[in-house]
């Protein structure tokens, strides 16, 4: 069974948002890692990046597949992880903590308040 954590938001598409002020630091879930397997290449959105909620910013390589990622919440990047660039197994380790992917200053922080909640995305991927 996937690790799903308390104290993040999630998105229908398996990413995780973290919201702290008006910062939030996303990354991919746990079930979406297992599912992907051996990540070999991760493209996260580019710092000053705009991005909107639900849109493709960037890009993650497995083995198997080549998904898009998905913004959680709409705002402007201020920080990429450029360990998981160097090192995108940090990914598969860690998908909640080293594994973090980028951080958006939010354009409005209540917007996470519509993502779905450790319940509602076991939930999810309990359907799959």
């Amino acid at each position: 069974m996937a690790n799903i954590i308390d104290g993040v938001k999630y998105t229908k598409e398996h990413e995780w948002v973290k919201v702290d002020g008006d910062t939030a630091t996303e990354g991919i879930t746990d079930y979406a890692q297992s599912e992907l397997s051996d990540i070999v290449m991760v493209e996260p959105p580019a710092v000053g990046k705009k991005v909107k909620a639900g849109e493709a910013v960037g890009t993650i390589e497995a083995v198997k597949a080549v998904t898009d990622l998905f913004a959680g919440v709409s705002g402007e990047v201020v920080e990429v992880n450029d360990k998981v660039v160097a090192d995108p197994s940090i990914i598969n380790k860690d998908p909640y903590g080293e594994g973090w992917l980028y951080k958006v200053k939010m354009d409005d922080p209540k917007e996470a308040d519509g993502l779905l909640g450790a319940e509602q995305y076991k939930e999810l991927i309990e359907k799959h």
